[in-house]
Formats: structure tokens, C-alpha cells, sequence
């Protein structure tokens, strides 16, 4: 027993020893730590509220307790089994087009040699990311617009409509228009992180295999590609946490009667029919689903990718 207590005194010093010795790093982390319990955890109390029959004016704890009746309304619901449709469709759309465009977009940078055009280019690409939506919809609609929109005067011209097409107002087009919205949006900030993990690859490899040969092809499949493979696989686990979140602005700002069907997202159908309606309840029952499954797939994902050997986040 003696022997025991030695050790666990032992581990408690060592423990406070290390946090002594550490303080600094402590007291800079300290404010962040308590910045995400405040407004990060401490309002999952309102959590609640989606097994409850909420009322506003009444207190959290006043409210009758409904138990599982919001989820159960949720997915009796067709509108929400669809807005979870939409929601992981275009998620994955998202998804593949923006790591697809942003590998290619950073590894063509890579490949230029003319350091004041590949700058120029960087900034000009890197300037959609800081546009909002409001404005990125706006020239989406003037280019996709019947009358004056440059995509269908180019189809016209080269004779393969005869007709202007209404993008918009199909529902068939409506997802590969908000995927490569995204992708104009966001492949040149994307690639930064993608330029990074190339910068670090050991100009001797592209020296030697100059020498055996290889051409830029050779060069960039058997050595910039998979140079950046542990930087491509985290993000992709991060990306894949966020499938549940394929966003609202473009959806509810592109979308209209024609297209509701395609174009409701989780996040719309919490606004139109609970907080709209001030059914606050069935709103947070619908984000309680969205935060549980996003945690499920990074969860999994994470852990197929540490039995396959590759790269995890935990």
C-alpha cells in the first residue's frame, strides 16, 4: 500500500512539476480554453429545448418534456428525409470539385517558373475568397442570366442551344451550379495550404529523377503528389466532418420556388420551418442530427484512416 501511495504522489508531482514548468504556455492557452467553454459549450444547455415542448417566456426548466416527439416529427417529415438529401449531395459535389480544382490549381502554380506571373496569378485567384456571397450569387445570376448571360450567349454562338436555358429555374442544374460557385469561390485560397506542403518537398528528388528521365507528368505523380498525401488525407478527415454542412447563403440566395425541392439545405429547413415559425424545438432537434452525424464521420473516418496507415487527426 506504502509503495503504492509513493507512486501516486510521485505522479502528482511529476504532473505539477510539468504544468510548473510550462506555466507560461498555460496562462497563453488559458484565455482561448475559457473562451470555448463559455460560448461553445456552455450553450449546450440549450440542447434541451429539443426534448421539450418550448415556449418562449418560460424558463428552460419550466418547459414540458416532450422526450423523443421532435425527432420522431423530423424524420416523419419528407421535406427534412429531402433537405438531408440536398444537404449531403451537395456537400459532396462541394467536396470533390473543390479538392480536385485546388490540387490541380497548386500543382500547376508549382509548375510555373516565372516567379512574377505565378504571384499575379496567386493574388488573382485568392481574391473570390473574400467576396461575399451576396456579390458571388449576383455575378453567378448575370452569367447564367437568359437575356445577357455569357454562358448561353457562348452555347447560341457555337450552335449547340438554339434556345437561352433557364440554369436557375431546373432543378437538374442547380447542384453543379452551387459546386462550381464554391469552386470559383475557393480554389485559390484552398491551394495555399496545398503550395505550402510543396514548398517542403527536397529539390533533389525532382534533380535525380530529371536525371533517370522522368518528364514533368513522371515528376509530379511519383513525387509532388505524393509528397503532399499526409496534408491531402488531413484535410480531407477535416472536410469530411463538415459533409453535413454544405452551406446556406448560395443555396437560399440562388434557390426559388422552381428549384425548392434541390436546394433546401438542413440549415434552410431549420430557418423556414422552426425559427421562422418559432418552433424552436424542432430547430434544435434538427441541429442536434446535423452535430451527431458530422461527429460520427470524422469519428470513422478518422479511424479508417489510421488502419489503412495513413495520416489522423486523433
Amino acid at each position: 500500500m506504502d509503495a503504492t501511495k509513493d507512486v501516486t504522489v510521485k505522479k502528482k508531482k511529476t504532473l505539477a512539476t510539468r504544468m510548473w514548468q510550462q506555466k507560461e504556455l498555460i496562462l497563453i492557452a488559458l484565455p482561448f480554453v475559457v473562451y470555448i467553454l463559455v460560448f461553445n459549450y456552455a450553450p449546450l444547455m440549450g440542447w434541451l429545448m429539443a426534448f421539450q415542448r418550448y415556449r418562449p417566456g418560460l424558463g428552460l426548466w419550466e418547459q414540458e418534456w416532450v422526450g423523443l416527439e421532435n425527432f420522431k416529427m423530423l424524420f416523419s417529415d419528407a421535406s427534412f428525409i429531402r433537405a438531408i438529401r440536398n444537404t449531403i449531395s451537395m456537400s459532396l459535389i462541394n467536396l470533390s470539385l473543390g479538392f480536385f480544382f485546388s490540387i490541380a490549381f497548386a500543382v500547376m502554380l508549382n509548375e510555373l517558373k516565372n516567379r512574377h506571373v505565378k504571384k499575379i496569378i496567386q493574388t488573382v485567384s485568392y481574391l473570390p475568397h473574400f467576396l461575399s456571397w451576396i456579390i458571388v450569387t449576383g455575378i453567378v445570376l448575370d452569367v447564367l442570366s437568359t437575356e445577357t448571360g455569357v454562358i448561353n450567349q457562348l452555347l447560341m454562338a457555337l450552335n449547340v442551344i438554339e434556345q437561352p436555358i433557364n440554369f436557375l429555374a431546373d432543378p437538374k442544374y442547380f447542384w453543379w451550379i452551387v459546386g462550381f460557385s464554391n469552386v470559383w469561390k475557393s480554389t485559390g485560397w484552398g491551394s495555399i495550404i496545398y503550395l505550402s506542403s510543396m514548398s517542403s518537398i527536397n529539390e533533389e528528388l525532382y534533380e535525380a529523377a530529371e536525371m533517370d528521365g522522368a518528364n514533368r507528368l513522371r515528376k509530379i505523380w511519383h513525387i509532388t503528389l505524393p509528397g503532399i498525401k499526409p496534408t491531402i488525407f488531413i484535410l480531407l478527415l477535416i472536410n469530411i466532418g463538415n459533409i453535413m454542412n454544405a452551406g446556406f447563403e448560395v443555396q437560399y440566395l440562388l434557390g426559388n420556388g422552381l428549384v425548392q425541392e434541390v436546394s433546401q439545405t438542413i440549415d434552410i429547413y431549420v430557418l423556414r420551418y422552426g425559427i421562422s415559425l418559432g418552433n424552436y424545438s424542432l430547430a434544435t432537434a434538427a441541429g442536434i442530427f446535423n452535430s451527431v452525424i458530422s461527429v460520427v464521420l470524422i469519428t470513422l473516418a478518422n479511424k479508417f484512416s489510421k488502419a489503412a496507415g495513413e495520416e489522423s487527426l486523433f
